[in-house]
């Protein structure tokens, strides 16, 4: 697999999901959040990566068997992912910053939370794990600054406004949530597929999907094991 062609830099609950869904389709091999609950690539590079940031980092490898990348914690390096992938298409999917606060507030922030249980498979701990430190700087982390909404939501802001100043404008598309094909292929130089374009885990659909363990949803748009590239997913 090539290194990352797409990039991209919208923090999760700004439709990565959708995006994920729509990359795939238009034929690239697409990171999320979601593949690394699936066993397709290690947490712990994410979070050695994010402790250690002055160390390199072969990015090759980290997301070997991937071609695209979006959500967390894809977001979180941005700034050294450009760097690194100078060529890379990024995309920047936004939102209301009132309406993303309380989105990541009810769903993402909820099953970070949720205690590991006895029978919590190892991986899944230390997905959570990484989560908690690695996205959106450790604030997921420290229930007080989270708690901050003007502070959280102006992260969010700070963000969403580097990405616009420091990425060339023609490596750049910004997309708001639910927007379609048209800008997206346009960008990408591709076809637009004649089906809908996806729009999927809403907050009520991801908290809908959530076990005492909050690993129910992980299993969402999960490959058949046999499917896999590199036949490692975990059981979840």
């Amino acid at each position: 697999m090539a290194p990352l062609e797409v990039i991209g830099a919208g923090y999760g609950r700004t439709g990565t999901d959708s995006l994920r869904i729509a990359l795939n389709t238009l034929g690239y091999s697409t990171h999320h959040m979601r593949v690394i609950y699936w066993g397709q690539t290690n947490p712990d590079d994410f979070k050695n990566a994010y402790e250690n940031p002055e160390e390199p980092v072969d990015w090759d490898k980290v997301y070997e068997g991937f071609d695209a990348a979006v959500d967390w914690p894809t977001a979180t390096f941005i700034k050294r992912l450009v760097k690194y992938y100078p060529n890379a298409k990024i995309i920047l999917t936004e939102r209301d910053p009132d309406s993303w606060y309380k989105s990541a507030k009810n769903s993402i922030y909820k099953i970070a939370h949720i205690p590991d249980g006895e029978n919590t498979p190892d991986h899944i701990r230390r997905v959570r794990a990484m989560s908690r430190k690695v996205n959106l700087d450790g604030a997921f982390e420290d229930p007080e600054l989270f708690a901050d909404e003007e502070a959280i939501k102006r992260r969010f802001i700070e963000h969403n406004e580097w990405v616009k100043a420091n990425v060339p404008a023609d490596q750049l598309l910004v997309m708001q949530l639910g927007e379609g094909w048209e800008s997206l292929c346009k960008f990408l130089n591709k076809p637009v597929p004649n089906e809908p374009y996806p729009h999927v885990n809403t907050t009520a659909e991801l908290l809908a999907n959530v076990d005492e363990n909050g690993l129910k949803s992980l299993n969402v748009g999960r490959p058949a094991d046999n499917d896999s590239e590199d036949g490692n997913l975990v059981s979840v």
